[in-house]
């Protein structure tokens, strides 16, 4: 449904006349309404699938819409696990609310250091694995069961790697957006990975029925949902390389 999605829209993107339109002209409120919208959204969508081609352009946007999948599908639940495990509503204020809270902080800093330091490509790869990771600690305190050592110590992790994780995605949004377009693409591609988490993560109660309450083998399976995204940004890794080289050049040579 996606792909036809995007099929679609980069059909009509492609064959728009934006001059055929132009709000000049004497056509009324409506038509300066579709002139507006067709020229902050269709032509973004044009000039995003034009200058990245249709394959890698699909490749970077499904990566979008799936990145932060098995995040969405664990943060939905997590409450009701904890509540499960025997959590009282105090336990999970300290430790889910306001050590999150803070860690998320601290964290976001390193991790644009990290991301700074080593490159865009190796911050999400590294820090979709260890998004990945982190999520295998939910399922050992579902084995566990109600221990705040462990509770405290997986908060931490997972804020570590969420932060780790959002900044990197966060500056290859930028990277992907042409300057003439940066505020409506980073809109429309940050509403695509949102779609992804909002739209696929509300299933989320349907699956631990399904599973029968077996939150072990639900947080493994959210473990496994980020594999699909990282797949994709391996196989564009030196065309997401190349826009990064060039977008540096470009500032390199403003300065």
């Amino acid at each position: 449904m996606l792909v036809m999605l995007l099929s679609k829209l980069n059909s009509i993107a492609n064959t728009t006349k934006f001059a055929d339109i132009a709000p000049s002209q004497p056509s009324g409120a409506l038509n300066h309404m579709l002139a507006w919208l067709l020229t902050t959204m269709v032509a973004p969508i044009q000039e995003f699938f034009s200058r990245n081609g249709f394959k890698l352009a699909l490749s970077l946007l499904l990566f979008i819409f799936l990145f932060k999948l098995g995040e969405a599908y664990l943060g939905r639940m997590s409450i009701v696990f904890y509540k499960e495990l025997g959590f009282s509503n105090s336990d999970i204020a300290t430790y889910s609310k306001m050590i999150n809270w803070s860690v998320t902080i601290i964290f976001s800093l390193i991790g644009s250091v990290f991301t700074i330091r080593f490159g865009i490509f190796k911050g999400l790869f590294i820090g979709g694995i260890a998004m990945s990771a982190s999520n295998l600690l939910f399922a050992a305190m579902a084995m566990a069961g109600p221990n705040k050592a462990l509770f405290a110590f997986t908060v931490i992790v997972d804020g570590f790697t969420s932060a780790w994780g959002s900044v990197a995605f966060v500056a290859l949004l930028s990277v992907l957006c042409n300057k003439s377009f940066t505020a409506s693409q980073y809109a429309l591609m940050a509403s695509l990975g949102t779609l992804g988490r909002t739209l696929l993560g509300s299933y989320s109660g349907v699956v631990v029925d399904w599973l029968e309450g077996n939150w072990a083998i639900f947080f493994v399976l959210t473990s496994v949902m980020v594999i699909p995204s990282l797949l994709f940004l391996y196989l564009i890794k030196d065309s997401i390389n190349q826009m990064i080289a060039s977008n540096e050049q470009q500032n390199t040579n403003k300065i």
